[in-house]
């Protein structure tokens, strides 16, 4: 990964940024309130960075078609009591109402846009080349009236997009606080760290953990693999221990076209991994509402299989506890129902009496821990699943490569401003 500025190498006083941020939050069906701010309380240090600065928000709600896509007036106002100060908003994002709020912002002063993606080139113009979005809407109007542009939205980090690519060569870019510290975490997760080092790979979206388990394997960042929740079903499949039916055609109907593929990476990397990665010995299946533990040599079972068994449970928890560093995707079970919520609690338990630096990666698991109280316990908890699993999958997330092509389109002329200012 090449080099990316951050704050530290900006001097933003009497700045107008744009700040794009990821505050996309769940939201009450009937009122509209906020069922969680993590993702707001998650930009509050880099605002507190731009005090001296003009600030315009960029950020989205939603996508278009779902119940809670609407505009970020709610999340303007949620900002502001969290501040204790007054964020102006426009119902506006590139027009002329825009840009003359804009225009009228004073040092200090916090201005959001509407929501980014009532714009349809956020949809339209996805596989653009960067080069090619700088003659989008939004960035042909916004960076005519800015100065520098901040990237705060790690959870968009796998898109590409105009409010997140789009700036790429016309205004300098820079990594916000959360950004920086999700590549600090994830880089010295995956380039050096604390021995032995162990995935945790489960939930359903397999695809993803195959991808993860076969990037850090191969490049030797991590020394084992535990699999549980559909990762175990897919492994021990592979492995002689047929889950059954009911388990594998889940999974099936979930990846869809990416089914096939998946099968074949996790067999490649089974064949050549098996020693290092480490499989149920029982797992937990709903027979007729409910919980029957098996040993793998039981199966196959006509019924779902929705939890580890005990003594996996053990194993896992124990390995938690000795490891170096933990990296951990996915729930091991369906914890939505108590009868199969032990697996997960009791992994998460492990994660936080453990230590190891646990990292964790992003999406229901990541919610689940924040509801537990247990954040605080954690080395890292990512704030985008999709793309903190991209990254460690070994993939380029388009807004890291946008600011690296930034620090070096633009990166002289910024540290030499600087360097004036500090003399």
């Amino acid at each position: 990964m090449g080099r990316v500025l951050t704050l530290d190498d900006v001097k933003v006083d009497g700045m107008t940024v744009l700040l794009r941020v990821d505050i996309n939050s769940p939201l009450d069906p009937a009122s509209g309130a906020f069922l969680d701010i993590t993702r707001i309380e998650g930009i509050l240090p880099t605002i507190t960075r731009l005090i001296k600065a003009k600030t315009v928000l960029l950020t989205h709600q939603s996508r278009p078609g779902k119940d809670d896509f609407t505009t970020t007036h709610g999340h303007s106002r949620e900002l502001g009591r969290l501040l204790g100060r007054p964020v102006k908003w426009v119902e506006d994002i590139h027009g002329d109402a825009a840009l003359a709020a804009i225009e009228e912002l004073q040092v200090g002063e916090i201005l959001m846009l509407n929501n980014v993606r009532m714009d349809d080139e956020e949809f339209t113009r996805s596989n653009d080349s960067f080069e090619e979005l700088t003659n989008s809407r939004l960035v042909v109007r916004l960076a005519g009236v800015a100065d520098l542009f901040v990237y705060d939205a790690f959870a968009c980090g796998h898109r590409n997009s105009p409010s997140i690519t789009g700036f790429t060569y016309v205004l300098p870019c820079v990594a916000g606080e959360l950004m920086r510290r999700e590549i600090d975490a994830l880089q010295g997760t995956a380039r050096n760290p604390e021995r032995p080092s162990i995935a945790v790979l489960g939930g359903i979206k397999v695809d993803d953990s195959i991808a993860v388990a076969d990037n850090m394997l191969r490049n030797g960042s991590i020394d084992a693999v535990w699999a549980t929740g559909g990762v175990a079903n897919l492994f021990l499949s592979i492995a002689g221990h047929d889950p059954g039916d009911t388990s594998l055609d889940f999974l099936a109907a979930e990846l869809k076209g990416k089914w096939l593929p998946t099968v074949e990476s996790a067999r490649r990397l089974y064949e050549d991994y098996s020693e290092v990665i480490h499989l149920p010995v029982d797992v937990a299946a709903n027979v007729a509402g409910n919980r029957l533990d098996l040993n793998v040599q039981k199966l196959p079972v006509d019924a779902p299989i929705l939890d580890l068994g005990v003594q996996s449970t053990i194993n896992l928890s124990q390995a938690i506890r000795a490891a170096g560093t933990v990296i951990l995707n996915g729930p091991a079970g369906v914890f939505e129902d108590n009868n199969f919520a032990f697996g997960t609690v009791e992994m998460l338990n492990a994660c936080a009496e453990t230590d190891a630096f646990v990292v964790i990666g992003g999406g229901h698991t990541a919610t689940l821990i924040s509801k537990k109280g247990m954040t605080h316990r954690m080395g890292h908890v990512s704030t985008g699943g999709g793309a903190c699993l991209d990254f460690l999958a070994g993939k380029t997330l388009p807004a890291v490569a946008s600011l690296e092509i930034s620090a070096q389109e633009f990166g002289v002329s910024i540290l030499s401003e600087i360097e004036v200012g500090n003399d």
